[in-house]
């Protein structure tokens, strides 16, 4: 990965976005910068969505082609006042348009020039340590663990368990909502289970408000090797997103956002280009 992409990742500087209105304040999509405030207590958000990306990579499969993610899917339950439970999850269908060689790829197991998985789950906890004040951000841990689901056979899985532990930040200044994310990852080798690679993540959001119901968002997110030769399958990651969000009102009782953004990727192994667009609803009746 070129040094001037590596330190984009780290630094982090972005541009556009907005605190969300109404109940729906404090979640994320279509970004993947967390907010440090969890949803209220007993309330659910469901998150979907569908991403597209041009020209991602898979080095241990050694599969190149556009990536669907149809559908994203996301699940929160508030936890009391403090604390917000997470799991995420998806589709993946992958059309391949070249196969390099690579270490698993004669694990390979699909036929024609696409392929399926179910997206590795994503289960984790967001605990709030700190309110936000008048001159203080909000701080939260945030603690997540990828579950294997998707396979080596159908090249976009790596068949691993991935752990993450991030500090999360937040401070509005006005219309200008400023969120930071921090933190580090563990990987293992897919190729040689009994050791692991540390990774860096980090992730860094300007939100402005733009009108009532209109929210302008950006970020740049990734993960950085810090061992400095990195395995395959755990190689860098990073993505800069730009979009927008509307609010849309209530539907059953539930605040319903809609939302969209355009996607580059800041790595090697990222799309070249792509776009993500989704819904999210908030239900506050439990």
């Amino acid at each position: 990965m070129p040094a001037p992409a590596r330190i984009t990742i780290l630094v982090l500087v972005t541009v556009a976005g907005l605190v969300p209105p109404g109940v729906l304040r404090g979640q994320e999509r279509p970004l993947r910068t967390e907010d440090p405030n969890p949803i209220p207590a007993g309330a659910i958000l469901l998150e979907t969505g569908v991403d597209l990306e041009f020209g991602r990579r898979f080095p241990l499969s050694g599969l190149e082609g556009d990536l669907y993610r149809l559908p994203y899917l996301g699940f929160s339950f508030g936890l009391g006042d403090v604390a917000e439970f997470q799991v995420d999850a998806g589709f993946n269908l992958l059309h391949v348009r070249d196969l390099d060689p690579a270490p698993l790829a004669e694990d390979l197991d699909f036929t024609g020039d696409t392929t399926t998985d179910i997206e590795d789950p994503i289960v984790g906890t967001k605990l709030r340590l700190i309110r936000e004040g008048r001159r203080r951000p909000a701080v939260a841990l945030r603690v997540a663990t990828r579950i294997p689901s998707a396979s080596n056979e159908s090249g976009i899985g790596t068949d691993t368990i991935d752990w993450y532990m991030s500090l999360l930040a937040g401070k509005s200044l006005g219309d200008l909502r400023i969120l930071a994310n921090f933190g580090l990852g563990v990987l293992p080798f897919p190729l040689q289970g009994d050791r692991q690679n540390d990774v860096l993540t980090g992730g860094l959001a300007l939100l402005w408000r733009a009108g009532e119901e209109i929210d302008l968002v950006g970020e740049v997110n990734g993960r950085i090797d810090v061992k400095g030769s990195t395995p395959v399958g755990t190689e860098d990651r990073g993505q800069a997103r730009l979009g927008a969000r509307l609010g849309l009102g209530r539907l059953f009782g539930a605040g319903v956002r809609l939302d969209g953004a355009v996607v580059a990727g800041l790595a090697d192994v990222e799309p070249g280009i792509g776009a993500t667009v989704g819904l999210t609803l908030l239900d506050r009746s439990f």
